[in-house]
């Protein structure tokens, strides 16, 4: 990491700010798919509980986004896309987001262990450093493959979810980390494809800048494929149901047509219309996750009622 003192200025932070240093939008699909991992599991917690511990989750995602944005905020004062965070443009400084990450992290994993069990606690720690160390300040820089292996501490939320009610990993938990594993490179390799310099100009190696546009087009068509079966076999769970299989069929079907679109396109023709197919797979992967995990409620609800 290079010295980011440098960005960092006189102007005050006001709340605002703190809050964007916690990254609230990747932590609201932390609490999504937490929560969802939480309901649909086979053990229900009192409201409390429950409520208790998906806020602890959620403040461990948020810890996860202050330390990220402090480790990398010398790339994000690069990229447009990051260039405006609280750190990279000085309204917050590199010490205080250091400091508020490490206390949410403490805080929440200890709380979180108190209020449900170790394992889940112990689950929560483990995501929080396979982000920020193995993620951020090891794989980010160093490997193409950053946002495959990468993702995992993306996919742990209904898991870590599922723990804090059973206290146990299951089947159903570990097909629920592998949609969202599986389904991180092709979403962030399709915007990758259409955030053309960013990247490059900040030296990160994504697969778009160390093996060329047409590989990575490819990766985004094979890993959409490989992402299907997992998706598909959390319907023949205990937690899938009608809803589910119906939705996921849909989607996959649809997300395929989407890589495949994007696999055989020819880049000029991309550049010249603004990479419109791009953009367009991009947002709907972000609608195929969500609702994948809405319709594992809507069978829970479904179970729940005795209508299935």
């Amino acid at each position: 990491m290079t010295d980011i003192r440098s960005y960092e200025d006189s102007h005050e932070a006001g709340f605002g700010d703190y809050v964007q240093l916690l990254k609230p939008r990747v932590m609201s699909l932390v609490v999504f798919t937490a929560l969802v991992g939480l309901l649909v599991a086979p053990v229900s917690l009192h409201p409390v509980e429950a409520f208790t511990a998906i806020l602890f989750i959620a403040l461990g995602g948020g810890a996860s986004g202050a330390l990220n944005m402090w480790w990398d905020a010398d790339i994000d004062a690069i990229m447009r896309r990051t260039k405006s965070r609280p750190v990279p443009s000085g309204r917050v400084q590199a010490g205080e987001a250091l400091a508020v990450g490490l206390a949410l992290a403490g805080i929440s994993v200890v709380m979180l262990a108190l209020a449900t069990n170790v394992l889940a606690g112990a689950l929560l720690a483990f995501t929080i450093f396979f982000y920020v160390v193995i993620y951020s300040v090891w794989l980010k820089r160093s490997t193409p493959q950053n946002i495959v292996i990468g993702g995992a501490a993306g996919a742990f939320p209904p898991m870590i979810g599922w723990v804090a009610a059973t206290g146990s990993v299951s089947v159903e938990a570990f097909l629920m980390f592998m949609l969202i594993f599986m389904w991180t490179p092709p979403h962030f390799w399709a915007l990758a494809l259409f955030m053309k310099s960013d990247y490059g100009d900040a030296k990160v190696p994504m697969l778009t800048e160390t093996h060329g546009r047409k590989v990575t087009r490819a990766h985004v068509w094979w890993y959409t494929v490989a992402l299907v079966p997992f998706s598909l076999a959390l319907g023949f769970t205990p937690v899938g149901g009608h809803v589910y299989l119906a939705a996921s069929i849909v989607l996959n079907l649809w997300f395929l047509r989407g890589a495949w679109a994007i696999w055989r396109r020819d880049e000029a023709v991309a550049e010249a219309d603004g990479y419109k197919v791009e953009k367009a797979v991009f947002r709907f992967s972000l609608i195929y996750l969500f609702l994948h995990f809405t319709a594992l409620l809507m069978d829970a609800g479904l179970r729940t009622w005795g209508s299935f």
